[in-house]
């Protein structure tokens, strides 16, 4: 019985308070926790359970409580009220999932960390899988700490958002004018300012590319609120450059 009672949806203690009531006809408490097994500090609360679930009343004699039993097919009842407050869930539940997916996507906020030339192709690798022609491609390159060997490996890989038809915008300091690889960027739009950029830094997409050429080390974080940060503070600084080719 007591299995079967929990089949339905009552708690083991409800199972076995309910079914000694059945035993015991009404019952002050003792009776009840004697029959059932249920500790008596649990007892009150579970007789409170099942009565708002309308499966045992109470009477007074002489100001003492005694409970009972409702009729048996009140179960029926109660499962077809558990049966329709699980539809209404389902319905609630198909209603706000897409709220919740966008809300998910929003949200979405993850950081992960690559090292040296080969871990740095790999993030570049994740920002242009999902690259589609025509998308903007924002960056501030530093060029402090970097050499070269350097400047040919980022070069390299805004060539490689070039040839997926990506347009870039750049920003560096005035001074980068003068570096030597400098007349391999004229295929995209620069901007040169005569104060210190923040670092080398890619904006895609809902991505953002924290680069340290002291370390060769890259921070990609994927967060649609901090892509669309640094894109305004990338066009605020944009729009006041005072060289522009």
């Amino acid at each position: 019985m007591i299995a079967e009672l929990r089949q339905l949806g009552l708690t083991d203690g409800e199972a076995r308070v309910y079914t000694a009531l059945l035993k015991t006809g009404p019952s002050t408490v003792g009776p009840i926790v004697k029959e059932s097994g249920v500790a008596y500090s649990n007892i009150y609360e579970i007789l409170d359970r099942l009565i708002k679930k309308g499966l045992i009343t109470f009477i007074l004699k002489e100001k003492t409580k005694y409970f009972q039993i409702t009729n048996p097919a009140r179960l029926q009842d109660f499962v077809e009220e558990k049966a329709r407050e699980q539809k209404q869930q389902e319905e609630i539940v198909r209603r706000i999932i897409p709220q919740l997916s966008r809300i998910q996507k929003e949200k979405v906020q993850e950081a992960e960390i690559f090292v040296g030339f080969a871990g740095l192709k790999s993030a570049y690798d994740t920002m242009l899988s999902a690259a589609r022609k025509g998308e903007e491609f924002l960056y501030f390159y530093d060029p402090k700490n970097s050499s070269e060997e350097i400047d040919r490996f980022y070069l390299r890989n805004m060539h490689r958002f070039r040839n997926t038809k990506i347009m870039l915008k750049g920003i560096s300091p005035e001074q980068y004018q003068k570096n030597a690889s400098h007349k391999e960027t004229r295929w995209n739009k620069m901007q040169y300012v005569t104060f210190p950029v923040p670092g080398t830094i890619d904006i895609f997409q809902d991505k953002v590319l924290l680069i340290s050429w002291k370390n060769t080390t890259g921070i990609l974080i994927t967060s649609e609120e901090l892509a669309e940060n640094y894109r305004a503070y990338f066009y605020s600084v944009w729009n006041t450059g005072k060289k522009k080719k």
